[in-house]
């Protein structure tokens, strides 16, 4: 076999134990360079799906009793402008995305290519919203809160019990909070996707009518760009009014 054909072969995944074999004995530098390359990338994709299969563990105690288990998270406790979003996602063991994960680890772009692939494999997924006015409202824990019961109560499927990230839904279910559980559970890592791509798309929305802040780059967060545009402009309907410093121009 050629070099090319057998970087096509490694490429390919479809690499009998023999045919690794041979190419072990291959002494042409080339083919050992394709070959400890094609390892390194076996090698990471063993922790890949070890890390994966660890981050099913909660989700497996209601599984095992046949119980139906939701993912819960939010994003967008912190901006200075926009919603905040919340997803409820249920899952089952035949969910295969190897990539799902602690949105806040994953690029833009491989969020974008998750979320459609979330929404076909997993069981059942709802979104909740709060909007500004109701975050001036009640306070952003509480709208946050509200938004979590809204997308749980709105799946296809009610669930026996939530797996939450670090807080408490106000539904009568039973809940497991999980510190950081977006990097412990898939179910959770499900659902951050899910919120941080659809909010998101929402302050991409509210850039077409508000362009001067920069929303698609700073999602409504207080960045530098954005500071300086609400000081020039001042606040928009979609500001926080209790959030500092947007709260300023009411006082």
């Amino acid at each position: 076999m050629t070099i090319k054909e057998i970087k096509a072969l490694l490429n390919s995944g479809q690499v009998s134990s023999d045919e690794l074999e041979q190419l072990k004995s291959d002494s042409r530098s080339g083919v050992q360079k394709l070959l400890a390359s094609y390892q390194q990338k076996q090698e990471k994709l063993a922790k890949k799906k070890s890390a994966f299969l660890e981050r099913f563990t909660y989700e497996k105690k209601f599984w095992q009793k046949g119980q139906i288990v939701a993912g819960v998270d939010e994003v967008g406790r912190g901006p200075l402008a926009g919603p905040v979003v919340t997803a409820a996602v249920i899952i089952d063991d035949h969910f295969d995305l190897l990539d799902v994960n602690d949105s806040k680890k994953l690029s833009p772009q491989k969020r974008l290519a998750l979320y459609p692939k979330i929404l076909s494999e997993a069981i059942s997924v709802a979104v909740g919203v709060k909007s500004p006015q109701v975050i001036d409202q009640i306070n952003i824990y509480e709208a946050d809160r509200q938004a979590m019961a809204e997308a749980v109560l709105d799946l296809d499927q009610k669930p026996d019990a939530l797996l939450v990230d670090a807080m408490n839904v106000p539904v009568d279910l039973p809940q497991v909070k999980l510190i950081k559980g977006d990097a412990k559970s898939n179910s959770i890592a499900a659902a951050s996707i899910v919120a941080k791509v659809f909010r998101d798309k929402l302050m991409d929305d509210y850039a077409k009518i508000y362009p001067q802040y920069d929303f698609p780059d700073n999602a409504g967060y207080g960045t530098a760009k954005h500071l300086a545009a609400l000081k020039k402009y001042g606040p928009t309907p979609i500001h926080r009014k209790t959030f500092a410093p947007v709260s300023d121009f009411f006082k």
